[in-house]
């Protein structure tokens, strides 16, 4: 189902599956991304702030994107960012599981574009123990029916 901006209201609660992250994607990742010691080599990151291989909290961005995108929120035209502000409480290492957890805080439709407008979006990632590790607050554009979009 897509979601239009006529689908969407304030305290909307939006969930996904898990989904498990493995040691070779963290490192894959960092190759590609992010090539800090402490989510390249597991050994040398025993000596690093976090005690272990940690993911990149750029790859747990990217990882809440999909499950957002694949699971409860696919909007029309696409999740179109428009501003946000992120944290990361806690790493995910090899092996956790997470989901996400988010909620419609605020819609406003466009004065001058009536065709579409910007969801407020809390969203927090959690790990299999129910902590969060990463916390983020969207603003993204969402059209309305009949915008082409």
């Amino acid at each position: 189902m897509t979601l239009y901006l006529e689908d969407l209201s304030v305290g909307q609660l939006f969930r996904s599956e898990p989904r498990v992250l493995t040691p070779e994607e963290i490192i894959r990742f960092a190759r590609d991304n992010d090539p800090q010691y402490f989510h390249l080599d597991a050994e040398a990151a025993k000596a690093s702030l976090f005690g272990g291989l940690v993911a990149s909290g750029w790859q747990t961005a990217a990882l809440s994107m999909r499950l957002l995108v694949e699971g409860p929120a696919p909007f029309a035209g696409g999740l179109i960012g428009m501003g946000a502000e992120l944290s990361w409480p806690q790493p995910v290492r090899p092996g956790d599981s997470i989901r996400i957890e988010g909620e419609v805080t605020e819609i406003k439709r466009s004065r001058s574009r009536p065709n579409r407008g910007i969801a407020t979006i809390k969203l927090t990632t959690y790990n299999q123990r129910d902590e969060p590790v990463q916390k983020l607050v969207a603003r993204a554009l969402v059209f309305a029916r009949g915008a082409g979009a």
